[in-house]
């Protein structure tokens, strides 16, 4: 199945599947690789429905409010369109895989933008109305393990900040904050008020130099989007220019809201020995051949061996204002490095996501500062003292407090 560039997207398999299995089984089960599942009751669970219907089986999600990662879908109300946690598994029955595949024999994917990858699925499945809804599985759960709810669940999902050791060390991660002289004033204020402190090593890197911040004037004209030529001169400095060889370079925006301590946690897991570009994956024309790219907002993470093939590579900029995460993608594509995804990055603000999504999850960014308090925003999710409520779920999400 690796031989799909875009096989993380599900649907360019459906064909493979439906002539694997199409004749011999009934359901396809799609889960997380940290869904934990009681196979026993998934079978009694999904022997409930008639194996010869179509069926799409899930936990269902939905959007309070129309967002922006779903292209504002169903704005006059967005809770009436459910798709699936993939966390807590989902399945589809034969018959649907089967129509599927034929649909996608006749009517090729086309060339567009993967984001959101289950909610995505459901509007491909529901087909403006002409295919099923998502059927809502209470068995189906992403409680912890050892949650008194789980003893009803087929499915649980374990909620935890992966580590795998000792976290890195603090010089071990640079980071570099993408910014430009207007916005000096209103959001580097709240990166020092936030995150900062968590960061040992932390450059500003502008198109004005201004000592009280300090900022790094690369050279390289801002630009209102895109900045592909000022990214690929923090790679060019951080890797010929940082007195230390330090392992881990952290690229995000002046409006990204992380936790370094988490992704010190995070980084544990990963080799930087090794080519890693870690952060949020996001596709681009992967039913025709496109690549994966890491999404700039939520934090794009590069081992310094990564950052070495990559600059050894003639793959650079088409423009200076060329999208920098798009041309990333295209470039480690080209090499042969696949892109790591986490879904502990996000590329919108906590109120983007529906709460039962976040709800099992310990994140280490979101990104933007529109009509939020990006202070609270910080220290309700992200600050390093909020790791145990989170991982005790006792955590709300008032909207209104976002």
């Amino acid at each position: 199945m690796d031989r799909h560039e875009g096989a993380w997207t599900i649907l360019p398999l459906i064909p493979d599947f439906s002539a694997t299995y199409g004749r011999n089984s009934s359901w396809i089960f799609f889960c997380e690789e940290d869904t934990r599942i009681q196979i026993l009751k998934l079978l009694e669970t999904l022997g409930r429905f008639d194996k010869s219907k179509e069926w799409f089986l899930g936990k269902a999600l939905y959007d309070e409010e129309s967002t922006i990662i779903h292209h504002y879908a169903f704005a006059e109300n967005p809770t009436v369109f459910k798709f699936p946690d993939f966390a807590a598994g989902w399945a589809l029955s034969l018959p649907l895989v089967n129509k599927l595949a034929k649909k996608l024999k006749s009517e090729p994917l086309k060339s567009d933008f993967t984001i959101d990858l289950k909610h995505e699925i459901a509007l491909y499945i529901w087909h403006k109305g002409n295919g099923p809804h998502l059927t809502t599985v209470p068995e189906f759960c992403t409680d912890n393990v050892d949650s008194f709810k789980a003893g009803h669940c087929a499915t649980m999902f374990n909620i935890f900040l992966p580590l795998c050791g000792d976290p890195v060390k603090e010089e071990d991660v640079f980071v570099a904050v993408k910014t430009c002289q207007k916005f000096h004033g209103d959001r580097i204020p709240i990166v020092k008020q936030t995150w900062e402190n968590e960061a040992a090593l932390i450059e500003y890197y502008s198109d004005y130099a201004e000592t009280s911040i300090p900022t790094v004037d690369l050279g390289v004209p801002n630009t209102d989007r895109g900045h592909c030529g000022k990214t690929f001169a923090i790679l060019e400095r951080f890797f010929n220019h940082s007195s230390s060889k330090t392992p881990w370079l952290v690229i995000v925006d002046d409006d990204t809201l992380i936790s370094i301590s988490r992704l010190r946690k995070l980084l544990s897991c990963y080799d930087p020995n090794e080519p890693v570009f870690l952060g949020e994956r996001y596709g681009y024309g992967l039913g025709t051949g496109g690549y994966s790219y890491i999404t700039g907002g939520g934090g794009m993470v590069f081992s310094r061996t990564a950052v070495q093939k990559l600059l050894a590579s003639k793959c650079r900029c088409y423009s200076t204002d060329a999208p920098d995460d798009m041309v990333l993608g295209m470039c480690f594509s080209g090499l042969g490095i696949p892109i790591t995804h986490s879904p502990l990055f996000h590329q919108a603000r906590p109120m983007d996501y529906p709460k039962d999504y976040l709800s099992h999850q310990i994140p280490i960014s979101f990104h933007k500062h529109w009509n939020i308090d990006p202070v609270k925003v910080y220290f309700t999710w992200l600050a390093p003292d909020t790791e145990d409520s989170l991982n005790g779920k006792k955590h709300r999400h008032p909207k209104e407090d976002l």
